[in-house]
C-alpha cells in the first residue's frame, strides 16, 4: 500500500504542479469538489483505494518528494495569481455554446421567442457558478466547503446573490441529488420533468433576491397551450446539459465581465439575424456601440445616460472604454437608462448583472414620460447621452405642443411626420453645460427638406442646431450594418461646449467604405474603429474621407448635413486625359469598320 506522509500538502503540490482546481483534482480522482477540499484542509483523510490514486497521480506529476506545506501552498497561490492575469479567452467557444443551446430548441420557438426561454437559463448559470465561487472563497476562508454552506445559508449578505438548493446548477443538471420537502399537507414537491423544476428554480431565486424580479422570472418553462407544453422537456433538458459542459463555466475566474458579454451579444445579434425589424429595436451592432463610446472618451465618475436603452449595449460600452482608457480607476461611470418595452427592459437588467455593473433602469416612453427627474421635476442632466432610438418613428406634433419640459418649442420648433428631430432635442434637454452626446439616426435626418422651396419642419429644426452651434459632427456608417434596415445610418455627435478649434465648425466623417462583407449583415472590422474615432476626434481634413465645414456653408447648403454631401469618396480609378481618349475611340472605331468589311465578306460568298 502507498504511504502518503502529508495528504493535505501532497494534494496542494499536485495542484500547483498540474495547474488544476479542485474541482478538477477531484474529477482526476474520481471524488467530488467537496472531498478534495476536506482532504485538503484536514477535516478527513482518504480511504486506502483513494490513497492509491493520489499516490499515482503525484508520481505523474513528479512531486512525491515535496514535503513543505508553505512551499505547497505558495504554488497554488501562484497558481491563481497566474490564472487570474491570464488574456480574456476566445469567444467562439462561448459563442459555439450559446448557438448549439439556441438550435436545441429552435423547433420550439421562432427566434423572436426562444431567446426569451434561452437567456433566463444563460443567466441562471452564470448566477450559479459564481455562487459555487463564493462557497469555495468562504470554504477557503472558514476551513471547508460544508461550513462556508452553512455559514452562507444563514448569512446571504455574505453572497452577491444567495441560490437555494434547487436553483444550483448541479441539482437542475442531475448531477447531485437534492431531497424535496413536502408541503404543508406532507405530498411531494418534487418537480415532474426539467420544465418544471426551471420555474421552481427561478421563483426560488426571486424569492430570495426580489431584485431579480421581472429579470430571471419573465416565463414558465412548464407552461402549456392547448394541452401541449410551450417547449418540450427534453428539449430543456439538451439545453441544460449543452450549458452543464465544464468547458463553458461562468464563474468568477472562468470569464472576464466583459468576455461574457460579448458572448451574450453575440446570442442577441443571431436572434436579431433571424428576428426581422424588431430585433432592430434592442440590438445595436456592436462595432458602432464601441465607436461612439471611443468618441465621447468617457472619463471615471462621469454621468452617462440612454433613454431608448433596449439591452444596455452602449451604456455598458461605454463602461469598457472608460476602462480601458484610464485602467487604474476604481470609480465606475454612473449610469443609467430608460426603456420601453417590457422584454427589453429585463434583458437590459440581465446585460448590467452578466457584466457586474450597476446600471439604474427605468421603464416607460421617453417622449412622452421620461422618468430621470431632479426633485423639482426637472429633467436630469448628464455628461454623455448616447441613444439609438427608433428610426423614423411617427410623432403626433399636437401632443407635445405644451410639453412639459419645453424641450422641443425653444430648440427649434415642434417637428411633424417623424421623430428623428424630436430625439435630438430630447438629447439636448438631458445633456448638462458641458454634456456630449451620440445617437444613431437614419440619414435622411440630416437632409430632409434641404433644398425645397417649402417650408420644412426639420430643416428649421437642424437651422437651429447649426446657429447654436450645438452639432459637432456627423458620421455616415456603411450600408446593410443594422439588422432592421439594409439603409445606411448616421451617428449625430452634439457638444454643448466645443474646444475653440471647434467652435463654429461641424465635422463631417463618411465612413461608408470602412466595413467587410459578413453575412447576412456588413459589420465595422474592429481595427477601424479607433482610428475612425482618432480621425473624428482630431477633425482635421481627410481627403476622401473627412470634411470640416463652417456654420456659413452648412447655412449656403441649406442645411443638408450629410457627409456624402461634403466628401467624395476617393477610390483606385486613375482618370485618363480627355484627348487619350478620344483618340482611343477613333481608333476602336477605324477596327470596327475593317472588322464589319471582313464579316460582309464572308457573308457574300454565303
Amino acid at each position: 500500500m502507498a504511504y502518503i506522509a502529508n495528504i493535505p500538502t501532497t494534494l496542494r503540490a499536485i495542484r500547483a504542479k498540474l495547474d488544476l482546481t479542485q474541482q478538477q483534482l477531484g474529477e482526476r480522482l474520481g471524488v467530488s469538489f467537496a472531498t478534495v477540499n476536506r482532504w485538503e484542509g484536514g477535516d478527513i483523510k482518504p480511504q486506502r483505494a483513494a490513497i492509491e490514486a493520489i499516490a499515482a497521480l503525484s508520481r505523474e506529476a513528479g512531486v512525491e518528494k515535496i514535503k513543505d506545506t508553505a512551499e505547497a501552498a505558495e504554488r497554488v497561490m501562484r497558481r491563481r495569481r497566474r490564472q487570474s492575469d491570464k488574456a480574456t479567452p476566445s469567444t467562439k467557444p462561448m459563442e459555439q455554446m450559446l448557438w448549439d443551446a439556441a438550435c436545441s430548441i429552435r423547433g420550439e420557438k421562432d427566434a423572436a421567442k426562444f431567446k426569451d426561454y434561452l437567456l433566463p437559463l444563460l443567466f441562471l448559470k452564470r448566477l450559479s457558478d459564481v455562487f459555487d465561487d463564493e462557497i469555495t472563497r468562504l470554504g477557503e476562508e472558514y476551513g471547508d466547503h460544508a461550513t462556508a454552506l452553512e455559514i452562507a445559508e444563514s448569512d446571504h449578505s455574505l453572497l452577491r446573490f444567495y441560490l437555494p438548493p434547487e436553483a444550483r446548477w448541479a441539482i437542475i443538471s442531475g448531477r447531485e441529488a437534492y431531497n424535496w420537502p413536502p408541503d404543508e399537507k406532507g405530498r411531494s414537491t418534487a418537480p415532474k420533468d426539467i420544465g418544471e423544476h426551471l420555474t421552481k428554480a427561478v421563483r426560488a431565486v426571486v424569492k430570495y433576491n426580489p431584485t431579480l424580479s421581472g429579470v430571471i422570472d419573465v416565463v414558465d418553462f412548464a407552461a402549456e397551450r392547448s394541452g401541449e407544453r410551450d417547449i418540450n422537456p427534453a428539449k430543456l433538458r439538451g439545453v441544460v446539459e449543452t450549458f452543464s459542459d465544464p468547458r463553458y463555466r461562468l464563474g468568477l475566474a472562468d470569464v472576464q465581465p466583459d468576455f461574457l458579454g460579448r458572448a451574450y451579444e453575440y446570442l442577441l445579434r443571431k436572434f436579431a439575424e433571424g428576428s426581422g425589424q424588431s430585433a432592430g429595436e434592442f440590438f445595436t451592432p456592436t462595432e458602432v456601440g464601441f465607436l461612439m463610446a471611443q468618441i465621447m472618451r468617457p472619463k471615471p465618475g462621469e454621468t452617462c445616460h440612454d433613454f431608448a436603452c433596449g439591452s444596455a449595449g452602449l451604456l455598458i460600452k461605454l463602461q469598457l472604454v472608460a476602462r480601458e482608457l484610464d485602467p487604474t480607476s476604481k470609480v465606475p461611470l454612473r449610469l443609467s437608462g430608460q426603456e420601453l418595452q417590457a422584454e427589453s427592459y429585463a434583458v437590459a437588467r440581465m446585460n448590467a448583472i452578466i457584466h457586474d455593473m450597476e446600471v439604474e433602469l427605468q421603464r416607460g416612453d421617453t417622449i412622452i414620460n421620461p422618468k430621470f427627474r431632479s426633485a423639482d421635476s426637472r429633467l436630469t442632466a448628464h455628461d454623455i447621452v448616447v441613444a439609438n432610438p427608433m428610426w423614423n418613428q411617427p410623432f403626433a406634433p399636437d401632443i407635445f405642443a405644451n410639453d412639459p419640459f419645453d424641450r422641443f418649442r425653444t430648440a427649434g420648433g415642434i417637428t411633424s411626420g417623424k421623430a428623428d428631430w424630436a430625439w435630438l432635442q430630447h438629447t439636448l434637454a438631458v445633456m448638462n453645460e458641458h454634456g456630449r452626446a451620440a445617437v444613431v439616426l437614419d440619414t435622411g435626418a440630416v437632409t430632409r427638406g434641404s433644398g425645397s422651396k417649402n417650408e420644412d419642419k426639420e430643416r428649421n429644426i437642424r437651422k437651429w442646431f447649426v446657429e447654436h452651434d450645438v452639432i459637432d459632427g456627423v458620421i455616415l456608417l456603411p450600408e446593410n450594418l443594422f439588422y432592421n434596415t439594409p439603409a445606411a445610418g448616421i451617428i449625430v455627435v452634439l457638444s454643448k461646449r466645443k474646444p475653440a478649434a471647434r467652435r463654429g465648425k461641424i465635422v463631417l466623417l463618411n465612413a461608408s467604405r470602412c466595413f467587410k462583407k459578413g453575412r447576412p449583415k456588413n459589420y465595422l472590422p474592429e481595427e477601424e474603429i479607433r482610428p475612425l474615432a482618432a480621425k473624428y476626434l482630431k477633425g482635421g481634413p481627410v481627403e476622401g474621407q473627412l470634411a470640416v465645414i463652417t456654420t456659413e456653408q452648412a447655412q449656403e447648403a441649406d442645411y443638408n448635413l450629410s457627409p456624402s454631401r461634403w466628401v467624395g469618396a476617393t477610390g483606385d480609378v486613375k482618370h485618363r486625359p480627355v484627348r487619350e481618349i478620344v483618340d482611343e475611340l477613333i481608333r476602336l472605331d477605324s477596327e470596327a469598320k475593317k472588322i464589319d468589311e471582313s464579316l460582309a465578306k464572308l457573308l457574300a460568298l454565303l
